[in-house]
């Protein structure tokens, strides 16, 4: 889906330096009273508290310096700079927030899902508050397909700022990845209260809709999706099934001979043999099954779907045609290689063997 954009919203944090109270006065030493040189041992206390808080202030303001310089690295396109840069500002000082969102920014952009989970991590433990590390540590848990935690991750970002429409975007499709459609279904409908025009939102609660078999629905949200964005290859084929569930293979087939001509595969050919075959065009569902078998020779539903047409074919010819029977056969045989539980393709192959 398109949309997986990072908002950047950097929290400024400040630091205060609290002075120790200053101890009394002491007595003179016999070489010299200070105290009457306005060198007494309170104001050597104060100088010595001072002296031991300047190195801290200067480590953060070094910090600070060195996420500048990271982030005119990072517009220079020198991405291994920046990195080391934030690197070093996060030693001077572990706690300074843009420095982790930043390096976990750039961790992410390099596809180290990872790596950018232990910064954003640390931001979210520190300051529970903070949206965008609750969101981007589950954007990075969902990459790395930790999903029952990025759930979790999206559900705090989402108690902080509930209306986002990117956290509930994502979160409906975190649900929808543990096959949990109906968790799915109120984040899916809110990313499109939230942003009626995104045809990827659409996209989305149509793929929801269909795993709840809710396909009326799940077909007007495909066809605004269409309005709204280029037809990608995942729309078009959760469209054909929720169109083949409500029995409309007219258009099914349709839409699949769309899919296969811009991005063939074994997935579309198989699902237009089950078009073609419900339409009764024999020889046409026989040809795609073969394409998506030449593509994929493990896709079992697609040797189920040959050998299903050449066992018709046998049936066709009054059961004379045996070579039809026996590669029918032979095709069933092999998906079940693949995949045991079928028992309707073991009935098939027991009544016709």
């Amino acid at each position: 889906m398109e949309e997986h954009r990072l908002r950047h919203h950097i929290r400024a944090r400040t630091v205060r330096v609290v002075a120790a109270a200053l101890a009394g006065a002491m007595a003179c030493v016999p070489s010299g009273c200070g105290l009457f040189r306005g060198e007494g041992k309170g104001n050597t206390t104060a100088a010595n508290t001072g002296a031991s808080v300047e190195p801290a202030a200067r480590s953060r303001a070094n910090a600070g310096e060195l996420v500048n310089k990271a982030g005119q690295a990072r517009a220079e396109g020198d991405r291994e700079e920046a990195i080391r840069l934030l690197a070093a500002a996060i030693e001077k000082n572990p706690t300074l927030t843009v420095a982790h969102m930043q390096i976990g920014d750039l961790y992410l952009e390099d596809s180290n899902p990872e790596a950018a989970l232990s910064h954003f991590d640390s931001v979210a433990k520190r300051e529970p508050s903070n949206f965008d590390a609750h969101f981007k540590s589950g954007y990075a848990l969902q990459l790395l397909n930790r999903l029952g935690e990025a759930v979790r991750s999206y559900l705090r970002a989402l108690s902080i700022q509930p209306d986002d429409f990117q956290a509930n975007q994502n979160l409906a499709t975190a649900y929808l990845q543990l096959k949990e459609p109906a968790a799915a279904l109120p984040y899916a409908e809110r990313a499109v209260t939230i942003r009626a025009t995104s045809g990827a939102a659409r996209a989305n609660l149509g793929s929801v809709l269909t795993s709840l078999d809710r396909h009326e629905e799940a077909v007007r949200e495909y066809r605004a999706a269409a309005e709204l964005m280029d037809m990608t290859p995942q729309l078009l084929l959760n469209l054909s099934e929720s169109l083949g569930k409500l029995g409309r293979f007219e258009e099914m087939a349709a839409t699949l001979d769309q899919l296969v001509a811009t991005k063939p595969g074994a997935a579309a050919y198989e699902r237009l043999g089950f078009a073609r075959f419900k339409l009764r065009q024999f020889p046409q569902a026989q040809e795609a099954f073969r394409q998506a078998v030449m593509l994929d020779q493990a896709h079992y539903p697609a040797l189920n779907g040959l050998g299903v047409c050449l066992l018709n074919d046998y049936i066709a010819s009054q059961k004379t045609n045996e070579d039809a029977r026996r590669d029918g056969l032979n095709f069933l045989r092999q998906s079940l290689r693949i995949n045991r539980a079928q028992p309707k393709i073991l009935e098939l192959v027991n009544r016709y063997d």
